[in-house]
C-alpha cells in the first residue's frame, strides 16, 4: 500500500509537469492507464503542463499517421506489384502476330480515324499509348517509314519545338516528317496548369491497304460478339 502510494504521488507529480499517461506508466513501472486515470481524477494540471501534453499528443498523432500512411503505401505497392506479375505472361502474348493484330485493330477502332480512306490517323496525349500503337503497327505490317507524318497539337503557351522534339524521340519519327505545330485557339490567354501535359500527337500513315485491313478486322471483332 505504501509502495502504491509512493507510485501514486510520483505519478501525480509527473502529470502536473505535463507527462502523458504513457510516459508516466513507463517511468514508474508499468502502472495501467486505467489506474492512472483513477489517481488523476481530482488532480489540477497547470496550463503550461496542459500545453506540453497537447503538443506531445499532437506530435504522436502525426507520427502515427505517417506510419499508417507508410504501411498503406507498402501494402498498395505489394498489391499492384502482384497484379503486374499476374499480367506479365499475358503481355508476352503480344509476340504472337495474330494476337498483336487483334489488339492493334481494337486500339485503332477505339482511337483511330475512320473517315479518311487512304491512310491511318491515330492521336493521343499519352506517350505510352502512342508507343504501343506504333510498336504493334510496325510489328504487324511491313512499314515504309517515309509514309509517316506527325502533327503535334498543344496549347498557346506551350513551346511547339520542345513538344515536337519530345514526340519525335517518343515515336522514332524524324522531325522533318512533322507538320507545323498547331496551337489550340481555345487556350488563348489560359495558362497550362498540368506541367506533364505535352500536347496531342497525331500520327498519319499513308496506306489504304493497312487502313482497310485494320477497319475490316475491327468490324469483324464487333460483329462476332
Amino acid at each position: 500500500m505504501v509502495r502504491n502510494n509512493g507510485k501514486r504521488l510520483r505519478a501525480i507529480a509527473l502529470r502536473q509537469h505535463g507527462r502523458t499517461y504513457t510516459e508516466i506508466s513507463e517511468e514508474i513501472g508499468g502502472v495501467p492507464k486505467g489506474t492512472l486515470a483513477y489517481w488523476m481524477r481530482t488532480v489540477v494540471i497547470p496550463q503550461t503542463a496542459l500545453k506540453r501534453m497537447t503538443s506531445r499528443i499532437a506530435r504522436k498523432l502525426v507520427r502515427a499517421r505517417r506510419r499508417g500512411q507508410e504501411i498503406l503505401r507498402g501494402r498498395r505497392k505489394i498489391y499492384f506489384s502482384t497484379i503486374r506479375q499476374t499480367h506479365m505472361s499475358r503481355v508476352r502474348l503480344l509476340k504472337n502476330p495474330d494476337i498483336a493484330k487483334l489488339i492493334l485493330a481494337t486500339l485503332y477502332l477505339a482511337e483511330g480515324g475512320k473517315t479518311q480512306k487512304g491512310s491511318l490517323m491515330f492521336g493521343n496525349s499519352d506517350p505510352g499509348i502512342i508507343r504501343l500503337f506504333l510498336h504493334l503497327l510496325r510489328f504487324c505490317y511491313r512499314i515504309d517509314a517515309e509514309k509517316f507524318r506527325c502533327t503535334v497539337q498543344g496549347r498557346r503557351d506551350q513551346h511547339g519545338e520542345k513538344l515536337e522534339r519530345f514526340w519525335s524521340l517518343t515515336t522514332g519519327i524524324p522531325r522533318s516528317q512533322f507538320y507545323a505545330f498547331r496551337a489550340d485557339p481555345r487556350s488563348q490567354g489560359k495558362r497550362t496548369r498540368k506541367k506533364e501535359y505535352l500536347g496531342v500527337c497525331r500520327i498519319d500513315y499513308f496506306s489504304a491497304a493497312v487502313f482497310h485491313d485494320l477497319m475490316i478486322l475491327g468490324r469483324l471483332l464487333c460483329e462476332g460478339l
